[in-house]
């Protein structure tokens, strides 16, 4: 089954333009190497902070992951907001 909601071609071109590996991205965000396949193609769905720790590891919002913008460039947090504590 494949799930529709996100564009999953942009979370490998990201990973592509950073010039990452699947194994290094995997190793990042803490999951199997399989799994981020599966992510980018579809067959599984993202995890909400899976997602996000995406879209800080590619400099780029939640919104233009899942395609609801074109703006690459992420809203300013607010002060002293983290999102994770890599």
């Amino acid at each position: 089954m494949r799930y529709g909601i996100l564009r999953y071609d942009r979370i490998r071109k990201m990973r592509n333009e950073f010039g990452f590996s699947q194994r290094k991205v995997a190793d990042f965000l803490k999951i199997a190497q399989n799994t981020l396949s599966q992510y980018e193609t579809g067959d599984r769905n993202i995890p909400n902070d899976i997602l996000v720790r995406l879209a800080v590891l590619y400099q780029t919002s939640v919104d233009y992951l899942l395609d609801l913008t074109d703006e690459r460039t992420p809203h300013r947090r607010a002060e002293g907001k983290q999102w994770f504590d890599f």
